[in-house]
């Protein structure tokens, strides 16, 4: 992958970051403060974000988004499509990952 394709592809998913992160906002914003794991401080900032600015930090060239939890666990999880049991794996997954940022809150 050549590097101005590489920055293309960060600008496009900064902006699609960023622009979901905005609506989910507006919508529900308890839930997404959960859904995206971020403080009422960085909330605040990013629905306050102009176009342009939204713009700007999509192009800077740094990913403004991470994955939420790093376990192997939830990753597996995530990634079978079923699971022995009587619970989905993904509802367990996301148990799991709210266990992380409760742990990670305190």
């Amino acid at each position: 992958m050549k590097a101005e394709q590489l920055r293309d592809e960060i600008r496009e998913l900064n902006l699609a970051y960023l622009v979901l992160a905005q609506h989910l906002l507006r919508e529900d914003r308890a839930q997404a403060l959960y859904r995206l794991g971020i403080s009422e401080t960085v909330a605040e900032l990013i629905e306050s974000l102009t176009t342009a600015q939204l713009l700007r930090i999509a192009a800077s060239g740094v990913l403004v988004c991470r994955f939420s939890f790093d376990e192997d666990l939830v990753w597996n999880l995530l990634a079978n499509y079923s699971r022995e049991g009587t619970v989905p794996a993904g509802l367990h997954a996301a148990i799991l990952a709210a266990g992380q940022r409760a742990a990670a809150a305190v």
